[in-house]
């Protein structure tokens, strides 16, 4: 498999016991206690994907996340938040912030190797696409993770580059508020319907003169039509 998985987390425990379980799996494995060794990391190799800790000794998880997804040397490498915390609203900003998806503590390693699996399968199955246009004006880049309006780069999330390119993958299509959870997410349930709503929102925003190709199709979710 050959992948390289970076774990962040400042317990001991939790860190050899998630390394040792991927290591099993075929996975290179390099841990870090901490955000800043994680984060100087990167400057000399960057990880096919990251499981995160949201509370760290030096660093907020959330603000790493948010970090990564917005630069775009960092922006596609997925990312699992790993946390203690439950509560709702945690998961859905770490998700909005970009997160590929999110497990909390107590947890089942095995779960946890099964989830970065599938992380890992959907960014490879994303990456087989290499180009897509929209109209005459809009143009995406899926190796480079670069969306262009009239020739000007976007700014877009992780997750707003994402979503547009499933939408773009197949223009008329409508898909369902729940399918593009489950793109996004896979099956993590806690995740409500209106985030998606939300990001199309940002989304649309950002596309300016190009919003309306994104169609809402009432009462089931949404599609792009040229």
């Amino acid at each position: 498999m050959n992948k390289y998985i970076a774990v962040v987390d400042d317990e001991p425990d939790i860190l050899d016991l998630v390394s040792l379980h991927l290591e099993k799996s075929g996975f290179k494995v390099k841990g870090f206690a901490d955000g800043e060794s994680f984060l100087k990391s990167l400057d000399k190799k960057r990880p096919d994907l990251a499981v995160l800790d949201l509370m760290l000794p030096d660093a907020d998880g959330l603000e790493i996340c948010k970090h990564l997804k917005t630069k775009a040397s960092t922006s596609e490498i997925p990312i699992i938040m790993l946390t203690a915390k439950g509560e709702e609203i945690d998961r859905i900003l770490g998700l909005e912030l970009g997160a590929d998806d999110y497990i909390t503590k107590p947890f089942s390693v095995k779960e946890l190797v099964a989830r970065v699996k599938a992380v890992l399968r959907r960014s490879e199955k994303q990456a087989q696409i290499s180009s897509l246009f929209i109209g005459d004006d809009v143009s995406i880049d899926v190796e480079k993770h670069e969306v262009r309006l009239s020739g000007r780069v976007l700014e877009l999330t992780s997750t707003e580059f994402r979503i547009l390119t499933l939408l773009a993958s197949k223009k008329g299509w409508v898909f369902t508020r729940d399918q593009i959870l489950d793109f996004l997410w896979g099956h993590e349930k806690a995740v409500l319907d209106r985030t998606v709503d939300v990001h199309i929102k940002h989304l649309r925003d950002k596309m300016k003169e190009a919003a309306g190709y994104i169609k809402n199709v009432r009462g089931v979710g949404y599609k792009l039509e040229e």
